[in-house]
């Protein structure tokens, strides 16, 4: 059983994991909580998120624990051991009566089951609500956010999700829910990236302009903001980091896990695992955004394949 929420004068709100998204979401708290009557408090594992956040209004929090004392506490983590090993049992214990915990972070089914139940046992408030977007997205408050978990909680949580994001997407009563809808989404990322990079190389082997290829595709057939954005840094080969190769292998990864779970193949994952794990071994793409599994396509270095004979 939850325990009770005991309001009180001004709201805080707090935010744990200030990476490159948790950062531009956490400064769009602490912009709206400016006119909207609340103070945010942040903490991060590394000071220099928190003293951007503290330099534009956020207050400093002095760990997790202290976090915990806010009415309502976001996170946004890289993955499912992060999340655990922050939200673990004696953290959830000393959290303040009637707080809810909104995870924003792309995790397992597995994982979510566990933090759902251990929220609960610790008497604590727990909903999922993944994002979808970069950075620039988070950072100009367009995202979109998928939630799910107690309507109730669902409905606490809205009005500082709607501060992130531009539409809050409701679909279902199970936290796990928002989850599997996340892990399905990056999926079909992941093959869009991999169809631009297979369609841009045959292009650049014709000896047709990469870049006016993808402004024709996105402007005739595809015109979503997946194609436009990855075909312009395939075409372009602009990989700065953003969203890093190793967390795109771990979506796929649960996108493995999830379809085992529910007893299901999905023949394209080998496939892919195997060009994500090409990147991963290649020093110099390992460390750039996850687009740049294009590049294995585009130098034919794949392992187990061997482009024709000339």
């Amino acid at each position: 059983m939850e325990k009770p929420f005991e309001a009180q004068t001004m709201t805080t709100v707090g935010f744990i994991g200030l990476g490159t998204m948790g950062t531009a979401m956490a400064r769009r708290l602490v912009f709206a909580g400016a006119t909207g009557g609340y103070e945010v408090k942040v903490w991060n594992r590394g000071s220099a998120p928190m003293d951007e956040l503290v330099a534009d209004g956020a207050i400093r929090a002095s760990g997790p624990q202290d976090v915990m004392s806010a009415e309502i506490v976001f996170s946004m983590l890289a993955n499912d051991q992060a999340v655990s090993s922050v939200f673990n049992p004696e953290l959830l214990a000393v959290a303040a009566p009637g707080v809810l915990h909104v995870n924003m972070a792309t995790v397992s089914l597995r994982t979510a089951d566990l933090l759902a139940a251990a929220h609960a046992n610790a008497g604590v408030g727990y909903i999922a609500a993944p994002v979808l977007g970069r950075p620039a997205i988070a950072a100009s408050g367009q995202l979109n956010i998928v939630a799910s978990g107690d309507s109730n909680q669902v409905d606490r949580a809205r009005p500082y999700l709607e501060a992130m994001g531009k539409r809050i997407w409701v679909v279902g009563s199970s936290a796990r829910d928002a989850n599997v809808v996340k892990i399905a989404v990056n999926l079909n990322l992941i093959h869009a990236i991999q169809a631009l990079a297979e369609s841009i190389t045959l292009i650049e082997a014709a000896g047709v302009d990469s870049t006016t290829f993808v402004e024709i595709l996105t402007d005739a057939a595809f015109s979503g903001s997946a194609h436009k954005g990855y075909g312009r840094l395939i075409a372009e080969q602009d990989y700065r980091p953003a969203f890093p190769v190793a967390l795109g292998a771990k979506d796929l990864g649960l996108a493995e896990q999830a379809a085992a779970e529910f007893g299901i193949f999905l023949p394209s994952t080998p496939a892919l695992r195997r060009i994500f794990d090409a990147t991963l071994a290649n020093p110099a793409l390992a460390e750039l955004d996850w687009s740049a599994i294009a590049e294995v396509t585009r130098m034919q270095q794949l392992p187990g394949t061997s482009p024709p004979d000339a």
